[in-house]
């Protein structure tokens, strides 16, 4: 990442400072009753930097997006375009039978923790609420069925790994997690389907401690795919910040 930054042309470079100003003008605009101020960056100062990926919308109006600092102007186009270079060889996929209103929180784990792709497998329409508009910046294939994934996965030569607290299941913290892989959840409620077990290679459970049954796909889906960050991720997040809800 320093590499990147220090390739920048001058005139980036001088954008990057008066983008920093941008952002500490929006942060005094606090509500006085709430003390929280407004999300993201208010309009960029002139002169604007000369640099394509920049949106010359959110230059003039301000960036309110829940985007990291290094995406602030930016647009979607070129915010994908950056992640694509970066992704991580591993797939997330989640069965949407009954329109699961947990799905939308499986693809913005997946953009945090930067999966190549999410696989909505059944019903084509899910529950964007959830994902925070982040499935604009993360691939996602659709499957009519368990079969059609399997199918998907075996020509890439992706194991699936099922998640399922199930009788049987490998603790996640001994397991093995390939590196390139297909984590698949199962719906919420029932988890995954009979077709999902039998297509599985194996199925990983996430060890509880209280009386509930299981958690809802929207966690289990953040655990295991930190648990592969732990085990594979190259680095840390670079200048990835903690992001706004």
């Amino acid at each position: 990442m320093s590499v990147e930054i220090l390739s920048l042309t001058a005139s980036v470079r001088i954008g990057v400072c008066t983008m920093s100003a941008a952002m500490r003008s929006a942060s005094t605009d606090i509500d006085p009753a709430s003390g929280v101020g407004p999300v993201g960056v208010g309009p960029h100062p002139h002169p604007w930097p000369d640099d394509t990926r920049l949106d010359p919308e959110l230059l003039a109006a301000g960036d309110r997006r829940n985007v990291v600092d290094r995406y602030r102007y930016w647009t979607i186009e070129a915010i994908v375009a950056d992640l694509d270079r970066r992704r991580h060889p591993f797939h997330v996929a989640v069965e949407n039978w009954q329109h699961d209103r947990n799905i939308g929180a499986v693809v913005r784990n997946a953009n945090a923790f930067l999966a190549t792709a999410v696989h909505i497998v059944g019903r084509r329409r899910w529950n964007r609420r959830g994902a925070m508009v982040t499935e604009r910046y993360q691939h996602v294939v659709h499957h009519t069925d368990v079969a059609s994934l399997a199918a998907w996965a075996a020509q890439r030569d992706l194991p699936v790994l099922g998640i399922d607290n199930l009788p049987g299941a490998t603790d996640l913290r001994t397991a093995e997690l390939p590196a390139a892989c297909v984590l698949l959840f199962g719906q919420e409620g029932p988890g995954l389907s009979a077709a999902a077990r039998v297509a599985v290679r194996s199925v990983v459970s996430i060890p509880q401690y209280g009386s509930t049954r299981s958690i809802n796909a929207g966690v289990a889906s953040g655990i295991a795919m930190y648990e592969w960050i732990r085990r594979h991720a190259a680095s840390g997040p670079g200048d990835g910040q903690a992001g706004s809800t």
